[in-house]
Order: structure tokens, then C-alpha cells, then sequence
């Protein structure tokens, strides 16, 4: 089954200007506009849309510092729409809008579009992780060098880190996103190929993933 891309509406953006041309290695960071009541709802349920949104906001922000000395173009790529004036300084990050009715299409065009662009190492993250670091993205790329796929898991059964070295439709179709098989299926599909799995690591979704580490205290204090 081949994945249909929707044709992206025309905007009067500036024309994309790849930083580091170089490289051959591309990062595409996922996020949602940071909205209240439109960003980490399962959080929100537990802690509120108020809360729920200072802490997208505070992972966003550490998002975007681990990022900006990784050695590869970096690509934002937005939810909703494309915000001019935010955290991510286009000098460091190009801007993209995401595409497509789930997130599998949506990462599939990302990817589609780096490979078309002449990328040969590309990695997509999320940008609700606090437990990832720039060592484990510059090794991501580093592994790509021997690997065909990197994949970093998710302690909820979901992954952090997806990267490959050429496209793999299959991956990102017939999936529950946000759910707990992710990783397992997307494993299956992947079964015959040279993989490296990094580290498993911890992400924000839930009251559950926060509640016992320090940094997100002054977030709770009201609850």
C-alpha cells in the first residue's frame, strides 16, 4: 500500500533555507502548538489545562536547547500551523507544517519529503521528552552509519527516537498511535532489517510520568 501524501496549501512563507547544506543528516521535531486545552490532554485530565500547558511549554523550551547543536539540519515541523515569532529561531530551525489526517501519514510525509531533499540519515523526535539528551540524538546519527533503522522505546510502549537511512512505508501505517503496541508492531514490520535500539526512556503523558521527578514539583504544587 503506498501512503498518499495530501498536497499542503499554499502559504506566503519565506522560501526554506537549508542551514548546514553539508549535512547529510536531517532532524524532524514533532510538536503541537503549545495551546490552552489543545496540548497533552491525558496530562491535562490529571492536572489541569493550565498546568498541563506550563509544562508543554518548559518541554518545548528544553526541546529546543538540546537541539540546537545537533550536527544535522533541523526541521520543526508544527500541528497546527506555522508560528513566526516563537522559541524555535529560524536562523537554527527551519519551519514546516505537518501534514496528513494521523500521525503515521504525517511523520511519512516528513520523512518522504527529507529522502526527495537528498537526506541520507534522517531521525524524527517528539518534543515532550525530558529524559532525552543531545549525546542520545548525536548517536542516533551515529549508529545510522552501520544501521538501516534506529529506534529509541518508549517505557510506554510507544518510541522517542525513530530513524532510518531510506523510506519504509509500512512503519508508519496501520498503527494506534499513542498507544501501547506501537513499538511492538512497528518492530514486526521491521523484523528482517538492521536495527539499533538505544536506551528505553521516559516520556510525558501522564500524571504518572512526572509525579516523582523533582523538576516538574513546582508544576503540581496546586493540585
Amino acid at each position: 500500500m503506498n501512503i498518499i501524501i495530501p498536497q499542503e496549501k499554499k502559504k506566503e512563507h519565506a522560501p526554506i533555507h537549508y542551514h548546514n547544506v553539508a549535512s547529510k543528516s536531517l532532524l524532524l521535531i514533532f510538536t503541537r502548538n503549545p495551546e490552552l486545552g489543545k496540548c497533552k490532554t491525558r496530562l491535562a485530565a490529571t492536572i489541569g489545562d493550565q498546568n498541563a500547558l506550563d509544562i508543554y511549554t518548559f518541554l518545548l523550551n528544553h526541546t529546543a536547547a538540546l537541539t540546537k547543536e545537533i550536527n544535522a539540519v533541523k526541521q520543526v515541523w508544527y500541528s497546527e500551523e506555522i508560528w513566526e515569532n516563537d522559541i524555535w529561531n529560524t536562523d537554527t530551525f527551519d519551519k514546516k507544517l505537518q501534514q496528513g489526517p494521523d500521525l503515521g501519514i504525517r511523520m511519512a510525509h516528513a520523512f518522504q519529503e527529507g529522502f526527495a531533499n537528498g537526506f541520507e540519515r534522517i531521525i524524527v523526535i517528539g518534543s515532550d521528552m525530558f529524559d532525552l539528551t543531545t549525546v542520545d540524538i548525536n548517536n542516533a546519527f551515529a549508529f545510522l552509519g552501520s544501521k538501516d533503522f534506529v529506534i529509541g522505546p518508549a517505557d510506554d510502549g510507544g518510541y522517542y527516537l525513530l530513524g532510518m537511512t531510506s523510506f519504509n512505508g509500512p512503519i508508519f501505517q496501520n498503527k494506534s498511535w499513542g498507544t501501547e503496541t506501537v513499538l511492538e508492531e512497528t518492530l514486526t514490520d521491521l523484523k528482517h532489517k538492521n536495527i539499533h535500539l538505544l536506551e528505553s526512556r521516559n516520556d510525558v503523558d501522564l500524571y504518572e510520568d512526572i509525579k516523582d521527578i523533582e523538576i516538574f514539583q513546582p508544576y503540581l504544587r496546586n493540585l
